[in-house]
């Protein structure tokens, strides 16, 4: 039953990276775009989490944890470009 559920948030991380770079690549304005760059940051720290589960390797743990906050630092650097009128 647990590689049944692991399985099934995998293909709905997959679903939701699709919609999240269909926005990304067509979104109407720098905003939408980074919002949906965002969101896909988190849904591949989803699955670098569920790769850890499924291979049983918590170092894989540590490369989500950085990635999340370099993420989360780029994030910051690109809205505050944005805020700026660039």
């Amino acid at each position: 039953m647990a590689d049944f559920l692991v399985y099934l948030a995998a293909v709905l991380a997959g679903g939701a990276f699709l919609l999240a770079l269909f926005r990304f690549l067509r979104g109407p304005s720098p905003v939408d775009r980074v919002v949906a760059f965002d969101v896909l940051t988190v849904i591949a720290i989803t699955g670098i989490i569920l790769a850890a589960v499924v291979a049983d390797r918590v170092i894989y743990l540590d490369v989500a944890l950085v990635y999340a906050l370099l993420s989360f630092l780029g994030v910051i650097v690109v809205a505050r470009y944005l805020e700026r009128g660039a």
